[in-house]
């Protein structure tokens, strides 16, 4: 347990506006340990790779209980702070989503991205919903004595083509920060935000660390640190690459065999 919330305190600590932390999203304590190789200082599960890794698609397909042994065998497998995808907590209800919570814990995760979709379908929970399911996923931390970083993200942008972005959803993405904030948030994730101008603006307007992912489109990582993120993450994009990768290579070796 000690080792636990050092990992928790170091993990929080890894995140400050203008010198991001980089997440290179891993799905397996294989990827896990290479991406640890690779110089990283904490590690983070994307749900949509550890799904599809196992055969699943997004969208907590993958059964809760092989998502949290993934995530105790990476857990086991490295010496760095892990923080796990946990997506909408597999659970509606503020009992189940504590429930949840305290099982991962267990697993000694550090963090959770925790996301304000309605699984399943193109709905958000309404701002004082998610701030209640929010504020349970933080009394289960406080119950456990795990400092963990909550990750509180919105799919506003993530569900609208970027060039429909406009002012009202960052007016709704502000207004969701500042009450997850209140409800016991660590962190802001705001996944599908491209536009420099409203990135910043975020960034400016609440004073949790944002989080931004390096989807194609994305401004790059210095220019994300000059606008005032703190977390950048990286989600399905590695796991896809090096699918492409196997995918050319195998073919290469079928056409070269047959």
């Amino acid at each position: 347990m000690t080792n636990q919330i050092t990992q928790a305190e170091t993990f929080a600590a890894l995140h400050k506006k203008g010198d991001p932390v980089i997440l290179y999203n891993i799905w397996d304590p294989g990827s896990a340990a290479a991406v640890r190789d690779a110089g990283a200082k904490a590690l983070a599960t994307g749900s949509a790779p550890v799904a599809m890794a196992q055969g699943f698609s997004d969208g907590q397909n993958i059964p809760f209980d092989a998502a949290l042994d993934n995530a105790r065998r990476i857990v086991e497998a490295v010496d760095i702070p892990v923080t796990m995808d946990l997506e909408g907590a597999y659970a509606e209800d503020t009992f189940g989503i504590s429930a949840n919570v305290k099982r991962a814990l267990e697993a000694g995760v550090v963090g959770f991205n925790f996301e304000d979709q309605i699984v399943g379908t193109k709905e958000l929970y309404g701002i004082e919903t998610q701030a209640a399911r929010v504020a349970a996923m933080r009394e289960s931390c406080d119950v456990a004595g795990v400092p963990a970083f909550i990750n509180a993200r919105t799919d506003i942008f993530l569900k609208a083509a970027p060039e429909t972005h406009d002012q009202a959803m960052l007016d709704d993405a502000m207004a969701r920060a500042k009450a997850y904030a209140d409800a016991g948030a660590s962190g802001f994730f705001a996944p599908g935000m491209k536009d420099e101008a409203m990135i910043g603006q975020l960034c400016e307007a609440t004073d949790l660390p944002v989080n931004i992912i390096a989807l194609p489109g994305t401004p790059d990582t210095p220019t994300l640190a000059k606008l005032g993120v703190a977390r950048i993450s990286y989600g399905p994009v590695p796991y896809r690459q090096m699918i492409a990768w196997l995918q050319d290579k195998a073919r290469e070796a079928l056409q070269t065999g047959g």
